[in-house]
């Protein structure tokens, strides 16, 4: 198994635990662990096809898979959720917000063009979906393929390393628990469609750390390492990640420490990603 494959089995191995211990609401303790019982068995599957046949194309897919399955992690998340939130973290967050919004002058420096640096933060905010098979496809299209293990690892502890923490840090974005409150000016159509995506595909469990920044920060790391040739890649992905970061905190989506958590996350995982890359003798 890749490394990166060791991360995601641990984690589905903990989740299915963890909802038999604590319970989840929705679909319940046996379809979570059904579920990732399955995931795992396609992994098998597929890992034995690439050893046994060889192919191309076997291959691609095993690169590919890890990005679906974090978007299937973080759905399944969603079952975590409490039943009723009490807003007692949010309580405690949000003076950091108003701190570094209102008495820094963060939110005013921001409007200071008018809508062209909020558009552009929204944007940023979009692009969190498509940062791994963006890095995916520049190391295809460089003819780096073969060193996709080096940025899916450090892409997936980002990710899960976050997801991992949000039954134990219930909350809810402040553009819901303190709607209008430092909301941005500008009702760009890029905000619109934020809204509509989380609308319809956002979860309630917790926004803390936020796994938008740490799976940003985590790809952006693991671009520098896996195309090096290429630093233009990672120092993009870098940028937008900090595009992303601003934005989370902004446009009310996440509060400042989910931030600056995520942040830390994204450099954890880059510290994990090493040490386990030494340890492998990788």
């Amino acid at each position: 198994m890749r490394r990166s494959e060791l991360v995601i089995a641990a984690y589905f191995v903990y989740t299915s635990v963890l909802a038999l211990i604590a319970g989840i609401n929705g679909p319940g303790a046996t379809v979570a662990v059904t579920l990732n019982l399955t995931v795992l068995a396609a992994y098998g599957l597929l890992i034995y096809a690439d050893a046994r046949s060889g192919l191309d194309v076997v291959r691609v897919v095993r690169d590919w898979f890890p990005p679906l399955v974090v978007l299937m992690a973080y759905r399944e998340m969603g079952w975590f959720a409490p039943l009723q939130h009490t807003y007692a973290l949010e309580r405690l967050w949000v003076v950091w917000d108003r701190v570094v919004l209102r008495n820094w002058g963060v939110h005013g420096a921001i409007e200071l063009l008018g809508p062209l640096v909020p558009s552009l933060l929204e944007i940023a905010y979009t692009l969190v979906y498509v940062v791994a098979p963006f890095a995916l496809a520049m190391l295809y299209v460089y003819g780096a393929q073969k060193r996709a293990e080096k940025f899916l690892l450090l892409f997936v502890l980002g990710a899960l390393l976050s997801y991992a923490q949000f039954p134990f840090w219930p909350s809810e974005p402040p553009r819901i628990v303190f709607a209008g409150e430092d909301a941005p000016s500008f009702d760009t159509v890029f905000r619109r469609f934020n809204w509509f995506l989380l609308g319809g595909y956002s979860i309630h469990t917790s926004v803390f750390p936020s796994a938008h920044v740490s799976s940003a920060y985590a790809a952006a790391f693991g671009m520098v390492r896996a195309l090096p040739e290429k630093p233009w890649v990672g120092r993009f992905l870098l940028v937008l990640a900090t595009l992303i970061a601003t934005a989370t905190v902004y446009g009310r989506y996440h509060y400042v420490v989910d931030a600056i958590a995520g942040f830390a996350v994204g450099v954890l995982a880059l510290g994990l990603g090493l040490a386990m890359e030494r340890w492998s003798g990788a």
